[in-house]
């Protein structure tokens, strides 16, 4: 099965560009996972994904969890993530969505694939597939669906 990986933030969603969004982390308050504006159109992202998965793509997410930690504001942010991809991709179903510790191997956790992300160590560690910056998308998305 083929799979394609979405990182959330900085990727798809503009975390760094809500306003005071590292005081707010350091204050374990979810709210700039809730209210990030979208990075890219996600009107085309979610067609283009629906119709990878018709042609037998999985699709996923693979996102960490606030590099200040603890279980209850993890939950916080797990739920505040999901609140954003439910409320900005509806009808996208999801095949896989992973949200991790801050800091994971995302290629151990997911295990190939291709992956869109804005950090540059997740796409250097990514092995059995392919990994590209955020702003790629959609050339590499159409040249999926040409090929596949």
């Amino acid at each position: 099965m083929k799979k394609i990986w979405f990182d959330m933030d900085g990727t798809i969603a503009d975390l760094y560009g809500v306003e005071n969004w590292l005081p707010m982390l350091i204050d374990s308050d979810p709210t700039p996972y809730e209210i990030a504006r979208p990075l890219v159109n996600l009107s085309r992202l979610a067609r283009y994904l629906n119709r990878l998965q018709k042609m037998g793509f999985e699709i996923g997410v693979i996102s960490w969890l606030s590099k200040s930690s603890t279980p209850e504001y993890d939950a916080l942010v797990s739920g505040a993530k999901m609140f954003w991809l439910g409320h900005h991709m509806p009808s996208v179903k999801w095949d896989e969505i992973k949200i991790v510790p801050y800091g994971t191997n995302k290629w151990e956790t997911c295990g190939g694939g291709f992956l869109f992300d804005d950090e540059a160590r997740n796409r250097e560690t990514w092995k059995n597939g392919a990994a590209f910056e955020p702003e790629y998308i959609f050339e590499v998305l159409a040249e999926m669906v040409k090929s596949a």
